[in-house]
């Protein structure tokens, strides 16, 4: 009886071993955050923290340092206008590795220098 125990007890824990092994393999990724300036040093440019980032859920933190209204476009998502002295926070999932162009889609906006491209790896 004692024999049959043990080796439940080892079936279990090697069925245990093989569940969690692919937990541990594959880490999931950590959100990323990156810090958008919108409307400084010019009106009409964005400046970011970092011009890549991993792949995965990304935040985008935007202040309007401007004296217009912008928003910021990435990955078919919008931030909305944000105000002058303003900041609104836009969370994306850019699942896949490649560039990722964003701008403002105010009308002229993005044709007067407000866009650019967030390399993901």
């Amino acid at each position: 009886m004692t024999k049959i125990r043990v080796a439940t007890l080892g079936a279990v824990a090697a069925f245990m071993l093989v569940w969690a092994l692919p937990a541990v393999a594959h880490p999931s990724r950590a959100a990323s955050t990156i810090t958008v300036t919108a409307g400084k040093p010019t009106e009409f440019k964005f400046t970011l923290s970092s011009s890549s980032v991993k792949h995965g859920s990304v935040t985008f933190n935007i202040t309007n340092k401007g004296a217009l209204a912008h928003d910021f476009q990435i990955n078919g998502k919008s931030s909305g206008l944000i105000q002058p002295k303003k900041s609104k926070t836009l969370t994306v999932t850019l699942a896949k590795a490649g560039s990722y162009p964003y701008k403002c889609t105010v009308p002229g906006h993005a044709a007067a220098g407000m866009k650019g491209t967030l390399k993901v790896t």
